[in-house]
C-alpha cells in the first residue's frame, strides 16, 4: 500500500493543519450579552449561556458533558479540554471518534487538516486520506493509533473493563511520558478526576485495536480483555446518584445524549431516588424532520422522567460555531472558580 501512494500530492492535501480554538484568548461575553437581544437561535444561544453560567454558580450541582459528531476535529478540542481544566465538568459521555480518534490521536502527535480542496473521495482513498467534510485525516495515521490501542490493551490484565476504566488506563499511559501533545482532553481528565464514558467504545479506531488485541490472544490461545458496556451504565448511574443535582451541557446527541438522561432512570429501577438532570443544554442541527434519529427535544425527555423542563434550552444550531461563544462567557464571568472539585473519578478507585 504505502509504495503505491502519490506521497507529494498527499503533503500537499495535508498541508494545513486545524487550530483549535481558545476559550481564553476572546471574551464570548459581549456577543452574549448582544445575541440575548436579538431573536431566533441568537437568543437561544444566549439563554443556553445563561443555564450554563447557572449550572456552574449552583454549588449543589455536578455537571456533565456530551460528545457526539466531529466537533474535536474541526478546532473546539481545546474547547472541551479547557472546561474540564478550569473545574466546569465533572463527567464526560462521549461518542469513541471524539475521543479516540480525535482527541488521542492529537495526543500522539497527529493532526486534524483543513482541505484546500475536495477532491474525487476515491482519489483521497488512494492517498490514504480520511474525509469528515472539509477536514482530512491521515488513515496511516489513524492505523498507528489503533496498533497503540492494541497495545495498551496487551499491557493490561485480560478481564472485562468499563470504556471509563480503559479509558483511564489510556490517560495514565499518557501521562507516563507517552504524550506527544500535552494537554489532551483524556490526559486532563485523567488528572482532574474527571471519567469519561463512552458507552459504544468499539464504534471507533478503539474498537479496530481491541479486535486486533482479541484476535492475536485467540490465536495465541491466551485469555483476553474486553470492553463492559453494563459497567458503563451501572458507574455512570452511580455517579449520577452520588452527584445528586446535576446539570447537562449537550453537543450532539445520538447515544451519548440518552445514556447521560437514562442514569435518572436506572437509579430508580435500582431502588435510588434521583432526582431529574436540574438543567440541560443542547446544541444540535437535528429536529423532528430526521424522524427522531437524534431530535428527541428537552422537553420530550422530561416525559420520561430524564430532565425537568424549568431550566433546559434546544438550540438548533452547528455546535463549533455557537459552543466556543457559550463556554468563553462562561470563562470570563467566572463562577468555575468557586465550584467544589468532584473527582467522580476517585469512585472508582481501589
Amino acid at each position: 500500500m504505502s509504495d503505491t501512494i502519490d506521497r507529494q500530492r498527499k503533503a500537499e492535501l495535508l498541508d494545513n493543519p486545524v487550530e483549535h480554538i481558545d476559550i481564553t484568548e476572546f471574551d464570548g461575553r459581549q456577543l452574549i450579552e448582544a445575541w440575548s437581544k436579538m431573536s431566533f437561535s441568537s437568543r437561544d444561544a444566549a439563554r443556553a449561556a445563561k443555564i450554563l453560567n447557572m449550572m456552574l454558580e449552583d454549588k449543589s450541582c455536578s455537571t456533565m458533558l456530551t460528545l457526539a459528531g466531529s466537533t474535536s476535529a474541526g478546532g473546539c478540542m481545546h474547547v472541551w479540554r479547557d472546561m474540564v481544566a478550569n473545574n466546569m465538568i465533572d463527567s464526560i459521555v462521549s461518542t469513541g471518534a471524539s475521543i479516540i480518534d480525535m482527541d488521542f490521536f492529537e495526543a500522539l502527535g497527529f493532526k486534524h487538516y483543513r482541505a484546500p480542496e475536495i477532491p474525487d473521495d476515491r482519489i483521497l482513498r488512494d492517498l490514504y486520506i480520511d474525509r469528515i467534510y472539509d477536514t482530512y485525516i491521515d488513515e496511516e495515521e489513524l492505523q498507528a493509533c489503533d496498533h497503540i490501542i492494541k497495545d495498551i490493551a496487551d499491557s493490561l490484565e485480560p478481564r472485562p473493563y468499563s470504556s471509563r476504566e480503559f479509558i483511564y488506563e489510556i490517560g495514565k499511559w499518557l501521562a507516563a511520558g507517552n504524550a506527544k501533545k500535552e494537554g489532551s482532553l483524556i490526559q486532563t481528565c485523567y488528572e482532574e478526576g474527571v471519567p469519561i464514558f463512552v458507552p459504544a467504545f468499539s464504534d471507533c479506531s478503539a474498537g479496530f485495536g481491541l479486535v486486533k488485541h482479541q484476535v492475536d490472544r485467540m490465536k495465541e490461545g491466551k485469555p483476553y480483555m474486553t470492553i463492559d458496556s453494563v459497567a458503563d451504565f451501572r458507574e455512570l448511574t452511580e455517579v449520577k446518584i452520588k452527584a445528586g443535582r446535576t446539570g447537562l451541557f449537550m453537543i450532539g446527541g445520538g447515544v451519548p445524549k440518552n445514556f447521560a438522561q437514562d442514569t435518572v432512570v436506572c437509579a430508580e429501577i435500582l431502588g435510588e431516588d434521583a432526582e431529574m438532570h436540574a438543567y440541560a443544554v443542547q446544541i444540535t442541527v437535528a429536529d423532528v424532520r430526521d424522524g427522531a434519529c437524534s431530535s428527541s427535544t428537552l422537553k420530550e425527555a422530561c416525559s420520561w422522567g430524564k430532565v425537568d423542563v424549568a431550566l433546559e434550552q434546544m438550540v438548533f444550531a452547528e455546535a463549533g460555531t455557537v459552543a466556543p461563544v457559550i463556554v468563553s462567557d462562561a470563562y470570563h464571568r467566572g463562577h468555575w472558580k468557586t465550584r467544589q472539585k468532584r473527582r467522580w473519578a476517585d469512585l472508582f478507585q481501589k
